[in-house]
């Protein structure tokens, strides 16, 4: 995370390599947002370009560009960026496709994309097939097609490897103020990670937002997450696409329940960023972030002069993990005294329309719904497409609102269109956030009060050893028991004599259990309650070449399943769920990242929908929350001392009782 890319994205000299309309494009669109420094094109033929003195060689140029967008063919690409870094230049854009997103059609690409990174050496680069970046603080832009961004003095950065997508990004009328739009290409060298940090050391940047295809270098992730935590900048994502992950063979349930895409979400948890799953609710959540920074939880009050509003917005949070906290014996006195005595007082709030075009008033009993432990005030109001003159008055209320309680203060409008972009950039200008839908507004809220600090542990990052070999039931329990893991008394027997003189041995009943079958119970392989006198005959009637009996235990409280699974783009999900063979029926599951705290573990324990079982349902006694946490450490453990070689590790399951928590079933798969 050292490359210096000052230069690059705040340049006070740009140049243009090539002619075509793609490269006069850049210029012109400098030109039009006010770009104050000089812009040199660079073309051996021309003599001018859009009214500029052109330059027939790169050597020519006055002096060594800070920007360059390099808009020629890939293989004259490789040679101009070799020029530029042998000139010291600042960094450059590069335009041309053909690299490595188009190794199955070229097998010359990824060839090429090695040269281009090897002549780039020190000097950073976008892309290659990157459409370059906007800059509309200072008028910089190296982008080839149209765009919506205007010049402006603070705002949010968007960072996305698509290149269509950005364009319509920076369309949106939603009055947010985009400071930078960058596209990373197929992040040759510079990595996605690597221009947020360096967007982040401008101080006019309010927020960061990441449409984040996958993530290359966790380390480089992690220390961004840090640094922007340090600097106050907030971060959310628009996490999409899936990586694989090395399963070559699902033969545990972790396997086919920790998807690739769990692995995605629990390093975006871990690195205290919010994730957003649609376009609309990832602008709308930067525009609150850049009005007031992350919230500091999700509780809410809303305002509207019609019932029917007060239960959609109530209804539609259910489940999202918003809250409505009930009116406060102040808050009711000074509602009353705006609203009088036909007002039924809630939160959310019907005022019905007594008060309607007395702004003073309006503002009034909006304020009395701030405050307390209200974290965002939300005033649903919806401006006509017809005449909207009427409706000036709720815009000066929230405006009043904001201006004199300093509250955290929104207008939403039910549907986007419903409120016009005038009203939500003169909104935006006094501090007010201007939601377009409801479902994006709570969306929203809810991502801004996820912000938080990312963890001080790194991810354990796995090997990439092919995972060939499958140890046994025993060979697993016994690995992992190494590392702390309490597992039964047991012996491994391959005769009926053995299954006797084992079973006089040890302390019945017994679970008796075949080796060597990836899942026993769907083979009849898994017999319980064995008493001594029968365990030769069960062991016979099992017919596996070696036969496990194990003391049973009882008392169970709750069966938990305990996975880590190798997953090459995150790291080792660590997946905790409701364990025992309707595991992959009842998908109740949690997934974190390997190393995780005790706190990490305790906390993800509580959102299974198995909690209550584990906390002691219905006079049940509690499975003992301690050492549940302690096998947990164990099989994390075990994965920190092998992380070069382990392919995955299964507990299933672990039975959780009130006074300890036994592993009675585990496999492990390794190099």
């Amino acid at each position: 995370m050292n490359k210096d890319l000052t230069r690059l994205l705040r340049p006070k000299t740009i140049a243009v390599i090539g002619g075509g309309a793609w490269c006069q494009q850049v210029i012109l669109q400098s030109e039009r947002m006010g770009y104050a420094g000089q812009i040199w094109p660079v073309h051996p033929k021309a003599t001018e370009i859009v009214g500029h003195k052109v330059y027939d060689h790169l050597e020519s140029l006055p002096e060594a560009p800070d920007a360059v967008f390099i808009g020629i063919n890939r293989h004259a690409t490789i040679e101009a960026v070799n020029v530029l870094s042998s000139m010291g230049a600042g960094g450059a854009v590069c335009f041309a496709s053909g690299f490595s997103e188009a190794v199955a059609e070229d097998d010359t690409g990824g060839d090429l994309q090695d040269q281009l990174i090897a002549a780039a050496g020190g000097m950073p680069i976008l892309g290659p097939n990157c459409y370059g970046f906007i800059n509309a603080l200072d008028g910089a832009l190296l982008w080839p097609d149209q765009h919506g961004a205007a010049p402006i003095d603070k705002g949010v950065a968007i960072l996305t490897q698509s290149s269509n997508i950005s364009i319509n990004l920076t369309m949106q009328k939603r009055a947010l103020p985009i400071a930078y739009m960058v596209t990373c290409g197929n992040m040759a060298q510079t990595s996605q990670a690597e221009i947020a940090s360096a967007l982040i050391d401008d101080p006019r940047v309010t927020a960061v937002g990441l449409h984040i295809e996958g993530f290359k270098d966790i380390q480089q992730w992690e220390a961004l997450a840090a640094k922007a935590h340090a600097k106050g900048v907030p971060l959310v994502a628009l996490k999409v696409g899936a990586s694989e992950q090395a399963q070559a063979a699902t033969v545990s349930h972790t396997a086919s329940l920790a998807g690739s895409d769990a692995g995605a979400q629990a390093l975006l948890d871990r690195l205290g960023i919010p994730r957003l799953f649609a376009l609309p609710d990832f602008l709308e959540t930067l525009k609150l972030l850049h009005c007031y920074g992350p919230l500091p939880g999700g509780n809410i009050a809303s305002i509207s002069c019609s019932g029917g509003e007060a239960s959609l917005i109530a209804d539609m949070a259910v489940g999202t993990g918003l809250t409505f906290p009930r009116l406060t014996a102040d808050q009711k006195n000074l509602l009353r005294d705006v609203l009088g005595p036909m007002v039924a007082l809630n939160n959310p709030l019907d005022y019905h329309t007594y008060i309607w075009r007395d702004e003073g008033a309006m503002a009034q009993a909006w304020s009395g719904m701030t405050g307390g432990d209200i974290d965002m005030t939300v005033s649903i109001v919806d401006y006509p497409t017809t005449d909207s003159t009427d409706w000036t008055c709720a815009s000066r209320a929230a405006l009043k609102v904001r201006a004199e309680s300093g509250a955290r203060f929104a207008i939403a409008a039910t549907l986007p269109e419903l409120l016009p972009e005038d009203v939500a950039q003169e909104l935006m200008e006094g501090g007010v956030v201007p939601f377009m839908g409801l479902r994006e507004t709570l969306s929203a809220i809810h991502a801004a009060g996820q912000i938080s600090a990312p963890s001080e542990n790194a991810v354990c990052l796995p090997g990439t050893a092919e995972t060939t070999q499958t140890l046994t039931e025993g060979e697993s329990k016994q690995a992992l028991a190494k590392c702390g893991l309490r597992v039964p008394q047991s012996r491994t027997v391959r005769s009926a004599n053995e299954a006797e003189a084992a079973a006089n041995s040890m302390t019945a009943p017994f679970a008796v259990k075949g080796v060597g079958l990836a899942h026993k119970s769907e083979h009849d392989a898994v017999r319980l309650g064995v008493l001594p006198e029968d365990a030769a005959s069960v062991t016979t009637e099992i017919g596996t070449d070696e036969v496990l009996i194990e003391e049973m235990i009882t008392g169970t409280v709750a069966e938990l399943l305990v996975g880590v699974v190798r997953d090459p783009a995150h790291g080792f999900v660590l997946t905790l769920g409701a364990g025992g063979v309707l595991t992959e029926v009842l998908r109740d599951t949690v997934s974190l990242l390997v190393p995780s705290t005790p706190d990490d573990i305790r906390s993800a324990l509580g959102k299974l929908k198995i909690a209550p079982l584990l906390a002691g349902y219905r006079g049940q006694p509690p499975a003992d929350m301690n050492a549940i946490i302690a096998a947990i450490q164990a099989v994390q453990a075990y994965v920190m001392q092998n992380p070069d070689t382990l392919g995955e590790v299964e507990i299933n399951p672990l039975l959780c009782t009130p006074d300890t928590a036994v592993a009675v079933d585990a496999l492990i798969r390794k190099a």
